[in-house]
């Protein structure tokens, strides 16, 4: 006969080893299926000083090593491979993967998102060492120096607001003449004194060595280059929610991200979404694992319904 696990797990982040350990610390027979490496986009991040219990802040490869083990410690049990398809529907899920096919009564979808990239030169070589992609991770790093931030949605507006109490100066960089993020971060945006606009324009690349030096920026109507010197650069122009082999079985708003409310509960029963792949107003490593926690909360309260 198959094996049935009672949860099966779909990526190896903070949402998805704190379901782990919360649901093998409840007696189901859990399994995660990572394809990279614990800890997912968080091990990508080099210093994490915003999570607690850690007073001089952790290394996010740490930290995710750390959250795998403590599951496993409990007896989770961590397979290395890709989801290739799922069928959600019915009492039993199957997920086929790169190692074979799994069968399980609940599934937890944390897949994440993916920043969006520039697609410059030089860029996942400084991912973490002069780029970034989360302003609230990594802004304190560049106390009284100077950032540029590139995007000209909310995100990046809230982004620039939030620099702006830590760097000297930024340097906020839209493709467009004016802002598409909401009228509300216009006025202060704009009254800001260490905020520079440079309007129409893009970053085409990046200067220094070892460490980063200045942006190139690119006048997009005149195609002219400007050189301008600060110490990172913070990419804020989305992201991409790693749904794709989700949609039409799950329910994904607009942007493609999981539809599931504070239950973490999708519109097919015993299937749960946590962390930056759920609709939510914040997207940070507390929240995922705090999200991990509820879903293993209701699938337990979900298998008990069915008996199981």
């Amino acid at each position: 006969m198959e094996h049935i696990y009672d949860m099966i797990i779909i990526g190896g982040g903070p949402g998805g080893y704190t379901a782990a350990l919360y649901a093998v610390r409840a007696g189901l027979d859990t399994l995660i299926l990572e394809k990279m490496m614990a800890g997912g986009q968080m091990a990508l991040t080099h210093q994490i000083d915003n999570y607690p219990g850690f007073d001089e802040g952790i290394d996010g490869f740490a930290l995710g090593m750390k959250m795998q083990q403590g599951a496993e410690k409990f007896g989770a049990k961590t397979e290395s491979a890709e989801v290739l398809s799922v069928a959600l529907a019915g009492e039993i899920k199957r997920v086929e993967t790169t190692s074979g096919i799994f069968l399980s009564r609940t599934v937890v979808l944390a897949t994440g998102a993916n920043p969006r990239e520039l697609g410059i030169p030089g860029e996942a070589e400084r991912v973490g060492r002069g780029i970034h992609y989360c302003a609230a991770c990594d802004g304190m790093f560049y106390k009284n120096k100077t950032v540029v931030v590139v995007g000209g949605g909310n995100s990046a507006a809230a982004d620039a607001m939030l620099l702006s109490r830590v760097a000297a100066k930024v340097i906020l960089v839209h493709r467009r003449d004016t802002l598409r993020a909401a009228k509300i971060y216009h006025e202060p945006l704009m009254n800001a004194e260490n905020i520079e606009f440079y309007w129409n324009s893009s970053v085409s690349g990046v200067l220094g060595g070892e460490k980063l030096t200045g942006a190139v920026l690119r006048n997009l109507q005149t195609g002219e280059e400007t050189q301008v010197p600060c110490d990172g650069v913070f990419v804020s122009i989305g992201r991409k929610p790693a749904s794709e082999m989700f949609g039409g079985q799950i329910q994904l708003d607009d942007g493609g991200y999981v539809i599931a409310d504070e239950s973490t509960r999708t519109n097919i029963p015993g299937v749960f979404a946590v962390g930056d792949i759920r609709t939510k107003a914040v997207r940070q490593i507390i929240t995922a694992a705090s999200d991990g926690a509820v879903a293993s909360f209701y699938a337990e309260e979900y298998l008990a319904e069915k008996g199981k």
